[in-house]
């Protein structure tokens, strides 16, 4: 696909007697991009894709050749495997805090703490083994600014009444002490996230039907929460792990749905985009009430999961992932999908919201695999039921100023991005960790879910958030992720001219900077 590129000289007049500057500003082509993106160029000691982008063909996978990593443009600095890894995880100063499948076979219960302070040789040096922190889910998040980890017993969990706790990182990263801990009214947790300022968690549910509630606990003094309020949905949805703007007064909800959903299902929809005024809330007004601003929703994938709201060139989009196709995962919904020329995974989408109530598609970040012309390929490459090549989590660089996006993308490993054009983005690197086969892996929800029933695993699932980090002394700038059967890993980038240029990168002193 070609998209124009162009861009315009403001001319900036100053006070009466200064000089006129000339500023050069982007100016984005009108035509959202839809995919797939060009290629990554691979430099030297790249191990790259022999077949789609992002596939990991038949002939890897029953050769072996798959039980190494696939790489291109970001290299393997150091790992601590330990059990393995769940769905998400978390990081603060040279910390990171990961969940796990929480089973019967584990030596350890808890999410992990993992001491990063030595890239090459990151150590677990604890476990948060309590009711919400044994199985946390997609909740496990930190609060940057409040130096507070959160999380939310998840529905795989006690059930009903779900605990919702708060740990202070604040003195010593590595050991979490634990602030608080409470009973959340009617909760079956699933995901959920904080307000940006650390005075809110707002707790998304999992698999309760439509008109699920979104329960809010007040935070504001994190050694004594209060929950405020059940908050349920207007439309037939629901949220799945959210976001908010800088300021908490709006609230991006990820709203699942799928077309062959049946009425009353979880993920009965529509797939898309829930933009919700949260004033009430972040203002502490008596009895709030949260409405809707927006609604933007599409038929092109399904089961949406994340947004992250960033700025690029100026203007504000939503990052929105999607972790199935349209029609679910598994055979049935993939190739349903397919049967109706949709994609048969899911995928990222970059979407404008400078007119938050009209949101508007900029790109959809799709690879080779997501085309539905090479259904009949990537259907057959599909050998685990569960998730392919769909997309979980994704981060950027710099919030305010995102050039580029990494993204977990399950058995495409993690895909970065170049998003300084958001209408013209193109890979930039890309790392597959390695498959494990048959390997128990008792911590590992991959190994839960498929590796327990016998199934060979022949493609890992790289699916939890993920943390952009430059290194001081270095210069180096890492990618932080787990994947869930071979644990806590750091890649850097390695062929800068490759991708993307040193430019590439707006993470400066004041950022995330280690």
């Amino acid at each position: 696909m070609t998209m124009k590129h162009f861009s315009t000289v403001l001319l900036l007049a100053g006070v009466i007697a200064a000089p006129i500057a000339t500023v050069a500003v982007p100016a984005f082509a009108a035509n959202p991009w839809l995919g797939p993106v060009p290629t990554a160029t691979c430099g030297r000691g790249s191990r790259t894709e022999t077949g789609l982008q992002g596939s990991t063909t038949l002939a890897e996978r029953y050769s072996g050749a798959s039980a190494q990593s696939y790489h291109c443009n970001l290299e393997l600095v150091g790992q601590v495997r330990g059990e393995g890894a769940s769905w998400q995880m978390a990081y603060f100063d040279h910390c990171a805090y990961y969940a796990v499948a929480n089973t019967p076979e584990q030596q350890h219960k808890g999410t992990v703490v993992v001491d990063v302070s030595d890239t090459k040789n990151p150590k677990i040096v604890g476990y948060l083994d309590t009711p919400t922190m044994d199985d946390p889910w997609e909740s496990l998040h930190v609060n940057q600014a409040r130096k507070l980890l959160g999380g939310v017993e998840a529905e795989n969990g006690t059930g009903l009444n779900g605990g919702f706790e708060i740990y202070d990182i604040s003195q010593d990263c590595a050991k979490p002490v634990l602030k608080s801990s409470i009973v959340i009214p009617d909760s079956t947790a699933h995901a959920g996230n904080w307000s940006p300022d650390g005075n809110f968690f707002y707790v998304t549910q999992g698999f309760r039907g439509v008109n699920a509630i979104m329960p809010i606990v007040d935070t504001s003094d994190a050694s004594k929460p209060k929950w405020i309020m059940n908050w349920k949905f207007t439309s037939d949805g629901r949220s799945h792990d959210t976001n908010m703007n800088d300021a908490g007064t709006r609230l991006y909800a990820p709203q699942p749905g799928n077309i062959f959903a049946p009425k009353g299902n979880s993920s009965e929809g529509p797939e898309g985009l829930v933009i919700l005024d949260t004033s009430d809330v972040a203002n502490h007004v008596p009895n709030p009430q949260i409405r809707t601003v927006s609604t933007f929703f599409w038929k092109d994938g399904g089961q949406a999961q994340q947004t992250l709201p960033v700025t690029i060139g100026g203007k504000p989009y939503v990052i929105f992932t999607q972790e199935t196709s349209s029609g679910a995962g598994g055979p049935t919904g993939r190739g349903g999908a397919c049967a109706q020329n949709l994609p048969p995974f899911g995928f990222t989408k970059i979407v404008d919201i400078s007119d938050e109530k009209n949101p508007t598609l900029t790109a959809n970040l799709m690879l080779q695999v997501h085309d539905p012309k090479y259904c009949v390929i990537t259907l057959s490459e599909a050998t685990n039921p569960g998730f392919v090549y769909d997309s979980h989590y994704c981060n950027v660089d710099n919030q305010h100023d995102a050039r580029l996006l990494a993204c977990g993308y399950f058995e495409a490993g993690i895909r970065v991005f170049d998003i300084r054009d958001p209408y013209s983005p193109k890979e930039v690197a890309y790392y597959k960790p390695p498959a494990q086969g048959t390997k128990v892996i008792p911590g590992s929800n991959l190994w839960n879910r498929s590796g327990r029933g016998g199934l060979s695993r022949t493609a890992d699932w790289a699916g939890s958030f993920i943390r952009v980090v430059k290194r001081k002394a270095t210069g180096d700038v890492e990618l932080w992720f787990t994947s869930q059967d071979s644990g806590f890993q750091v890649v850097k980038f390695t062929n800068l001219d490759q991708a993307g240029g040193k430019d590439l990168y707006a993470i400066h002193n004041g950022d995330d900077v280690l």
